[in-house]
C-alpha cells in the first residue's frame, strides 16, 4: 500500500500531470500519436528517475486516448487511430447541437473504462509475473515467437505485410553489438553504429518525421472547430441512461482485446461498435448521432490501454509502440523489466499503477473545462506546427547518445516510413520487430546454450512446447483457411 501511495508524492503528482496534458494534446493533434510523442520527451523523463519518468510517459499514453475524442467529435479529425469509429456519431451529434454531450459521455466513458482497467492491472498484474518467474530462456523465446505471430495476425491489415514489418524490425535489431559475444556486427564500418540503431530515433523517423512529410504533401485545410461552453457540457438523463451500458460493454471487451497483441485500442473500438449495432437497443440510430457510438469505442479504447499495461507490467512484452517505448526507457532508467519488476522495484511497479488512478482523475477533471482549449489546438496551421515536429524530433534523436549518427538514422526512417505509408505498409510491427527482437535473439542464445546445441530444448518443457504449437497453429491456419474457401468457391 505504501509504494501504490508512493504515486502521490509531489514529483509524481507533477510528472502525472505533465503526462496527462500532453498526452491530450497529442490525442488530440492528427498524425502524431502517443508512441511518436513519448519517443520525444525520453530523453526528460530519463533525468527524472525511474518512478516519475514512467509516471509521465504512461500518462502520455492514457492520456492521448481521452484526446484523441475531442476533435473527432468537434472538428471531424481523430487525432488518434482508435478515435476513427468516434466521429461517425460523435460528429454527427456535434452538428445537432449535443456536442457538449458526446463530449462529456466520451469523458465518462474513458474515465469508467481507465478505473476498470487499473483495478484489474492491480489484480492481473502480480500473479501474471509471479507466474512468469518460472519461465526459462526457452518458454521466453516461445512466448515473445508467439507474440510475433500473433501481431502479424491480429493487425487488422494485410498478415504478410505484417510479418514482413516485424521480420524487418528483428533484423535492425541485429545492428550493433552482439548480447553474448559482444562482437559488433552489420555496422560496414559506419561511425556511430556500434551501439545499433537508436530505438528513439527510428520511432520518431517512422512516426513523426513520416507525418511531417505526409502532411507537406497534403492540400492546407482549415476545419472550424465548434464551440462548446461548460453549462452545455452536461448530457441528459436518457444519454446517461442510454450510454451506461454501451460503457460496460466496451469496457470488458476493450480489457480482453488489450491483453493481445496488435493495435489493441483501434481493434477494440471497431469491436465495441460492432457489438453495439448488433445488441443495442438503439441500433437502427448508429450512425445518425447515437449516443451509444461514442460511449462504447470511447470505453473500449481506454480499457484496451490498461490492458496492454498486464504484459508489459508483468512480462516484459511490449504489444503495441506506446508500450514498446516504455519498455525501452526502462533500461535506462537502470529497471529491468520483466516478472522480476516487482520484486526488484515495488516502488515502480505500484507507482505506476497508482498513476493510473490519479491520471485518470486528473483527465476528467481537465477534458470537461478546457476542452474547448484543446480543439482550438487542432486548428494550428501545419505550417507552423509540422516545423516544431521536425525540430523535436531532431532534438531527442541526437539528444539520445548525443550520436550524429542517430540522427541520420532518424531521416532515414522518416523517409521509409513515409514511402510505407504511400505503400500501405503500418510501421507498428516494425516498432514492436525493432523491440522484440532482443529478446528473441537472447533467449534463443541462452535456451540453446542449456540445451548444448539441441534445438529440441526450445520444446522441452510443456510450457514452451504450448506456446510454440499455439504460434505454428496461428501462423498456418488462416493460410490453410483461405485455401479451403479458394477451393470451395472453384468448386461449387
Amino acid at each position: 500500500m505504501n509504494e501504490l501511495l508512493g504515486a502521490l508524492t509531489l514529483q509524481n503528482l507533477l510528472a502525472c500531470l505533465a503526462g496527462t496534458v500532453l498526452g491530450t494534446i497529442v490525442g488530440v493533434l492528427p498524425g502524431l500519436g502517443p508512441a511518436g510523442a513519448m519517443a520525444l520527451v525520453l530523453p526528460l523523463t530519463v533525468k527524472l528517475g525511474p518512478t516519475a519518468g514512467l509516471i509521465m510517459l504512461a500518462g502520455i499514453y492514457y492520456g492521448s486516448m481521452y484526446g484523441g475524442s475531442t476533435t473527432s467529435i468537434l472538428v471531424n479529425v481523430p487525432g488518434e487511430a482508435a478515435s476513427v469509429v468516434t466521429t461517425i456519431d460523435g460528429y454527427r451529434l456535434a452538428r445537432r447541437g449535443r456536442a457538449g454531450a458526446a463530449l462529456a459521455v466520451a469523458a465518462l466513458a474513458s474515465f469508467v473504462a481507465g478505473t476498470f482497467s487499473v483495478v484489474a492491472l492491480q489484480l492481473a498484474a502480480p500473479l501474471v509475473a509471479r507466474a512468469a518467474l518460472a519461465f526459462g530462456p526457452a518458454e521466453y523465446f516461445a512466448f515473445a515467437l508467439l507474440g510475433v505471430v500473433l501481431l502479424a495476425t491480429l493487425t487488422g491489415g494485410s498478415r504478410v505485410k505484417a510479418l514482413a514489418m516485424v521480420i524487418v524490425g528483428v533484423m535492425l535489431s541485429t545492428v550493433g553489438m552482439d548480447p553474448l559475444g559482444g562482437s559488433v556486427r552489420f555496422t560496414f564500418d559506419v561511425a556511430g553504429a556500434q551501439a545499433g540503431l537508436s530505438f528513439i530515433a527510428v520511432t520518431a523517423g517512422l512516426f513523426g518525421v513520416a507525418e511531417v512529410l505526409a502532411t507537406a504533401g497534403r492540400p492546407a485545410e482549415a476545419t472550424p472547430a465548434a464551440r462548446v461552453r461548460f453549462r452545455e457540457l452536461y448530457p441528459s438523463r436518457e444519454e446517461l441512461r442510454r450510454a451506461a451500458p454501451a460503457m460496460l460493454r466496451g469496457t470488458v471487451l476493450g480489457f480482453l482485446v488489450g491483453l493481445i497483441p496488435g493495435p489493441a485500442a483501434t481493434i477494440a473500438s471497431f469491436a465495441s461498435y460492432g457489438v453495439e449495432k448488433r445488441v443495442s437497443r438503439y441500433r437502427h440510430e448508429l450512425g445518425q448521432g447515437a449516443i451509444e457510438g461514442v460511449a462504447g469505442p470511447e470505453a473500449a479504447n481506454n480499457a484496451a490501454a490498461g490492458g496492454g499495461m498486464v504484459p508489459l507490467l508483468s512480462l516484459g512484452l511490449p504489444f503495441t509502440p506506446s508500450t514498446a517505448v516504455l519498455l525501452s526507457s526502462m533500461p535506462l532508467m537502470s529497471v529491468t523489466p520483466g516478472p522480476f519488476l516487482l520484486r526488484d522495484h515495488p516502488q515502480v511497479f505500484w507507482g505506476v499503477i497508482g498513476s493510473f488512478y490519479v491520471g485518470n482523475v486528473m483527465l476528467l477533471l481537465l477534458n470537461l473545462p478546457l476542452v474547448g482549449l484543446f480543439a482550438r489546438v487542432a486548428t494550428i496551421p501545419a505550417r507552423w506546427l509540422m516545423p516544431v515536429v521536425l525540430l523535436l524530433c531532431a532534438v531527442a534523436a541526437y539528444a539520445d547518445n548525443n550520436n550524429p549518427f542517430d540522427v541520420w538514422v532518424m531521416v532515414g526512417a522518416g523517409l521509409a516510413g513515409y514511402a510505407m505509408r504511400g505503400l500501405g505498409y503500418d510501421p507498428a510491427p516494425l516498432v514492436l520487430g525493432l523491440v522484440l527482437g532482443p529478446l528473441l535473439e537472447r533467449s534463443l542464445l541462452q535456451a540453446l546454450t542449456i540445451a548444448r546445441g539441441e534445438v529440441s530444448g526450445l520444446w522441452a518443457s510443456p510450457q514452451a512446447a504450448l506456446m510454440l504449437a499455439v504460434a505454428l497453429v496461428a501462423l498456418v491456419a488462416p493460410a490453410v483457411l483461405a485455401l479451403a474457401r479458394r477451393r470451395a468457391g472453384a468448386h461449387p
